[in-house]
């Protein structure tokens, strides 16, 4: 498997009378080193009006986005983001977003080697610490940060490099016209005479700004971008190098965790033995806080000990009667109603339950905080830092300016990382103290008390007649999506521009994400939410999987009655030749259409978001007892055999990157499709672990995947980081039903079979056998 090599797309002429879409304005700071930075304003990445012709109406999300809104959001502060050149030859970049495996640190250090001319060992990314100043500069998600950042980054290099040509052009006596730059050095064709970058910076500085134009490389000038490469990281990440939140030393911060109640937003009445608690081996300190009880000790191992031996009298919580049967209930309440039914059209008509799900990153919720009297510092890995800042320093009382917070590497997000529920939990604990704690959440934590995806439902009616789909209509109900981590803000700052009239937050970002590639005649996809007991957040692709995995698989019954090919059928009514590319790319290397055994069978399907295409391609295998491997008897249901992807995100700065993408969004659709599910019953979730939440592991990985980069079609890159989700579980979703002969419509597929697993307890929710407990929890 590899990543395909394509010629680049050439770039537009210069506008007459203005500037192209290669010339920028940048600036040079005042400092002692060169410090360069992007242009303010909307000309950074003004989009190009282009007219469109379809049949069907577009929807909102196909004039505008949500990563539109995320990106113009960022424009007034892009001048903040500066690059300096150190007198060692090495540029310094402090990414004002969170690096949580997705690999934008490399792709970032990819950009400004590109720009800069220098070698991208040369180039030093860190991520920078809150700054509210940013604004909305400082927040990760939507897939958005390559596409917001792609400009600003690239202008702010070349600045640079103008810069210490001049400086290099005075040095040697030269013309810049005779100078050129190649990997960290400048030299002269007259002369033969070279400097270097670091020989440069200093004389390169600038003691006012400045304002200064730079054209940015074509495309076929490329020399980094677009090609492969491995993350700037990876040494440190598989030699155990790499600094997460617990690996930071801070002095005096001890380990801390907390006893949490047995069902969701339970509340503590009483502690019946907190001396016995404090006077336990280690444990130097047993507080009650808003979510619990928290404890610390000298070591995590003490701390589990004295969150075990807690005796808590708990009170109710906000959803103590709830199970996925009432919720189910409630949202069939909740449903909004379809258009009346032409009786002279034939319909497709099915209603999809996607159950609650976890975001499941490998890092725990965790965080350091010493709170002071009158300051507080906080590190972890945040996707919304400023929010976090400004509310932590609510809760505590301070100043915004007196909290300062470290944003530091994530062992993965999915969403997670958006809130801060783990930071703020920290802060808490140690103002209770009044020392310094290392906080950590037991893996039964996150799964019981953290955020989750919420449970929905999806309504959905298709209409046709004579060969053509007249209607499409879609209802999705979920239980409320919290979106108080910093995208709320700017949905109300951008409300007078966005297309989506008077919107709740979520109605706004339903609408600004969901969207149908296909020519259905008059289409509706419509959201209401009920039920806000929940902790709940946007998981990766937020509304998407579950929407198109409803979507795709109504596609396939039209298919079906219309006697149409399923592939061929979506290839007739797409919009989009970009769509149709991908689909037709993913059939070509799966083989579509080969013949395959009885309780076998291949699926396909498509997703467009973010200004970028992806289809898969999915063969599954639902003959009992043909996995081939030991493996849990809870996990012995259907297997996906192989999945081909072919994508399509724009300009892939990093086709390697892009790759990895898709091969994390691919497990993560096969897991919510097949076996990733939460049981809701009596208030709380019965999973406590990754024993018994069964996302995909290595003996249920495709053992054939094949990812296709599509060849460049924009000179601009799309969004990737949540691209493959929607994609892989349709298509796998559609595979299942061609395999078994029946459509599914509850998700995952297992999720309403036997349990498989004996649930924990639910007090203390940490498992009991010390041995059990660090094989279950970490």
């Amino acid at each position: 498997m590899g990543a395909h090599e394509h010629p680049q797309p050439q770039d537009a002429d210069p506008a007459p009378g203005g500037i192209g879409r290669r010339r920028f304005l940048g600036y040079v700071l005042a400092a002692s080193t060169l410090t360069v930075a992007a242009e303010l304003g909307e000309a950074v990445l003004a989009p190009s009006r282009a007219a469109a012709v379809v049949p069907s109406a577009p929807g909102p999300a196909e004039i505008y986005d949500l990563n539109d809104m995320l990106t113009h959001a960022t424009l007034p502060t892009a001048n903040l983001i500066t690059i300096r050149v150190d007198t060692d030859g090495t540029a310094s970049f402090a990414l004002p977003r969170a690096e949580v495996g997705q690999g934008i640190t490399t792709s970032s250090a990819m950009l400004v080697a590109e720009e800069l001319d220098l070698p991208l060992d040369r180039v030093r990314v860190t991520l920078a610490e809150a700054r509210p100043e940013l604004l909305f500069n400082q927040l990760t998600g939507g897939s958005n940060t390559t596409i917001s950042t792609f400009t600003p980054i690239r202008v702010a290099a070349a600045v640079a490099r103008g810069r210490l040509l001049e400086a290099a052009a005075l040095e040697l006596g030269d013309a810049v016209d005779t100078l050129t730059a190649k990997l960290g050095v400048i030299t002269s064709s007259v002369t033969g005479k070279s400097l270097t970058y670091g020989e440069l910076a200093e004389k390169a500085a600038a003691v006012t700004t400045s304002q200064v134009s730079v054209t940015l490389k074509k495309s076929s000038e490329f020399k980094v971008i677009g090609t492969a490469q491995r993350r700037v990281d990876a040494l440190e990440a598989v030699t155990g190098r790499k600094k997460f939140a617990m690996d930071l030393h801070v002095p005096g911060a001890l380990p801390a965790m907390v006893c949490r109640p047995p069902t969701i937003n339970g509340t503590v009445r009483s502690v019946d033995n907190l001396d016995e608690v404090r006077a336990m081996p280690g444990i130097t300190d047993v507080v009650g806080i808003s979510t619990g009880v928290a404890v610390r000790g000298r070591t995590f191992g003490q701390c589990i000990d004295a969150v075990r031996a807690l005796k808590v009298t708990w009170g109710p919580g906000t959803v103590d009667d709830a199970s996925d049967d009432t919720i189910r209930a409630e949202l069939r309440k909740a449903e909004l109603p379809l258009p009346a039914l032409d009786l002279l059209t034939k319909a497709v008509d099915a209603r999809f339950i996607f159950h609650f799900a976890s975001n499941s990153a490998l890092e725990t919720n965790c965080a350091v905080a010493d709170v002071r009297e009158d300051s507080a510092e906080i590190w972890a890995s945040l996707k919304s830092p400023i929010t976090a800042q400004e509310q932590i320093a609510l809760s505590l009382g301070l100043p915004t300016s007196a909290v300062k917070v470290h944003v530091t590497e994530g062992g993965g997000s999915f969403g997670r990382k958006l809130f801060h529920d783990g930071a703020a939990e920290a802060a808490e604990i140690s103002r209770a103290t009044g020392k310094p704690v290392r906080l950590m959440w037991h893996r039964t934590d996150d799964f019981r008390q953290g955020r989750t995806h919420p449970m929905s439902t999806s309504r959905v009616r298709a209409t046709y007649a004579l060969g053509q789909v007249l209607t499409y209509d879609q209802r999705h109900t979920s239980v409320a999506t919290d979106f108080g981590h910093g995208v709320g803000e700017i949905i109300t700052s951008e409300a007078a521009q966005l297309p989506v009239g008077d919107l709740t937050f979520s109605e706004t970002i339903f609408t600004l994400t969901q969207q149908t590639p296909y020519n259905f005649g008059v289409v509706t996809q419509l959201l209401s939410e009920t039920d806000k007991g929940f902790h709940t957040g946007s998981m990766r692709n937020i509304y998407s999987p579950n929407v198109r995995c409803a979507q795709e698989l109504i596609v396939d019954e039209l298919a079906r009655r219309m006697g149409k090919d399923p592939y061929q059928f979506r290839r007739t009514f797409l919009k989009d030749e970009r769509a149709r590319a991908v689909l037709d790319k993913a059939a070509e290397v799966g083989g579509w259409g080969r013949s395959m055994p009885a309780g076998t069978a291949q699926g396909i399907a498509l997703h467009p978001e973010y200004h970028a295409y992806v289809a898969v391609l999915a063969e599954i295998d639902c003959r009992p007892g043909t996995t081939g491997r030991k493996v849990p008897d809870a996990c012995t249901g259907p297997r996906v055999t192989k999945v081909v992807c072919a994508v399509d995100a724009g300009l892939a700065i990093n086709p390697r990157g892009l790759q990895a993408q898709m091969m994390g969004g691919i497990m993560d659709g096969i897991a919510i499709t097949l076996s990733s599910g939460l049981h809701l019953a009596g208030g709380h979730f019965l999973e406590g672990s990754w024993d018994n939440y069964f996302y995909t592991r290595q003996w249920n990985t495709p053992p054939e995947l094949e990812i296709v980069v599509m060849p460049p079609t924009t000179g601009k890159p799309g969004g990737a980081g949540e691209l493959a989700v929607a994609g892989a579980m349709a298509a796998v979703a559609c595979a299942y039903g061609r395999a078994t002969g029946t459509m599914p419509t509850t998700f995952p597929i297992n999720h309403d079979g036997p349990l498989g697993f004996e649930p924990l307890p639910t007090t203390p929710p940490i498992p009991a056998s010390p041995t059990d407990g660090l094989s279950r929890a970490y």
